[in-house]
């Protein structure tokens, strides 16, 4: 699939896109949004899925509900949430696929050095 060309960088979407990497860039953010890879769950779902308290949890979401990364409906008693933008997905994945890849060659050089 051909790459597409990105946009032009303006200030506003520096800032826009400074936002949203910051957003997302928390250790329980990623817990939750790596939860919501199967589909929708309740806050209480989440909540231990994240490990962590629902007040903190419902926190983060809300967050992330602002940013227009999650989306959210009430079902009876619950609010279920649910990703509202893929793209997310395929950051997370490019990043941890980076850091993976760091610590194989670190391992590698390590393993490399005890050899020699």
């Amino acid at each position: 699939m051909p790459q597409e060309t990105p946009p032009e960088m303006n200030d506003a979407l520096i800032e826009r896109v400074a936002r949203r990497l910051s957003t997302i860039g928390d250790p329980t953010r990623i817990r939750l949004l790596n939860g919501l890879r199967s589909g929708e769950a309740s806050v209480g779902e989440l909540t231990e899925i994240a490990g962590t308290t629902q007040q903190n949890v419902s926190r983060h979401l809300a967050l992330l509900h602002a940013e227009g990364i999650v989306t959210r409906r009430r079902d009876g008693n619950f609010v279920r949430y649910r990703i509202a933008d893929e793209t997310v997905f395929a950051l997370c994945d490019a990043v941890c696929g980076g850091v993976v890849a760091q610590l194989d060659a670190a391992r590698q050089a390590l393993s490399a050095e005890d050899a020699a």
